[in-house]
C-alpha cells in the first residue's frame, strides 16, 4: 500500500492562505467550514542593547488539514464506521452514507481534520482531492501555492526527500496519531 503525505515547508510559507481558498473553492464549503487552516506562530524576545531595545521577534507560518495519519483518532472515535481509511492510498474519507454528523471525530483528532457542515448536518474533511490526482493533477492546496510551500506525494518518498520531521511549535505531538506529513521548519522555530 502507498500512504499519501503532505509536505508542508515553513521557511516559504508566507500565510497568504491561497491553499486555504484553493480548498474552499474547489470544495465549495460554507463560511467557517475549512478543511485547510494556516496557523502563525511568533516567538522571540528583546534585547537590551546600548540603552535600546531591539526585537528578536520571528513569525513563521504552517499549513494544515487532515494529515491522513496512520492511526487516526477520527476513525476510532466514529460509532457508525463512516470515517475509514483507504488500503490502496491511506486517505482518510468519510462515507456520507454512513455519516450521523455526531461531531465525535472532530473531538478526538487533535488537528481539527473533520469539519462538521450545518447544510448538510454531517462531518466532512480533506479528501486529499483525490479525484484531481486521479487525472494527474495537483491536490487544489499545493496547486494554488504561489511560494511552492506545499508538496505531496507518498509519504515514504516525501521523507526520503524532505526529512522526518513532523513535531514543532503549535502543532499536537505525532506520538498520538502519527500524522503523514514532513514539515521543513522555520530556521527559528522550536
Amino acid at each position: 500500500m502507498v500512504q499519501l503525505g503532505f509536505f508542508i515547508n515553513n521557511e516559504y510559507c508566507n500565510g497568504c492562505k491561497a491553499c486555504v481558498i484553493a480548498c474552499k473553492d474547489k470544495n465549495d464549503l460554507e463560511v467557517g467550514v475549512n478543511f485547510r487552516r494556516v496557523y502563525e506562530n511568533s516567538e522571540g524576545d528583546y534585547v537590551e542593547r546600548d540603552e535600546a531595545f531591539i526585537q528578536n521577534i520571528q513569525t513563521f507560518f504552517t499549513s494544515i488539514s487532515c494529515n491522513h495519519c496512520e492511526n487516526p483518532a477520527c476513525v476510532k472515535g466514529c460509532p457508525t464506521g463512516a470515517m475509514h481509511k483507504r488500503e490502496e492510498d491511506g486517505v482518510v474519507l468519510v462515507d456520507q452514507n454512513k455519516c450521523v454528523g455526531c461531531k465525535y471525530c472532530i473531538w478526538n483528532c487533535p488537528y481539527g481534520g473533520p469539519q462538521y457542515n450545518e447544510k448538510i448536518g454531517k462531518m466532512t474533511k480533506c479528501d486529499f482531492c483525490i479525484d484531481l490526482i486521479d487525472k494527474g493533477e495537483n491536490p487544489a492546496c499545493v496547486g494554488a501555492c504561489p511560494m511552492r510551500a506545499l508538496d505531496y506525494g507518498p509519504i515514504d518518498e516525501l521523507r526520503k526527500k524532505y526529512g522526518n520531521v513532523r513535531d514543532i511549535k503549535g502543532l499536537p505531538s505525532s506520538s498520538i496519531t502519527e500524522p503523514n506529513i514532513v514539515i521543513n521548519a522555520n530556521k527559528y522555530a522550536k
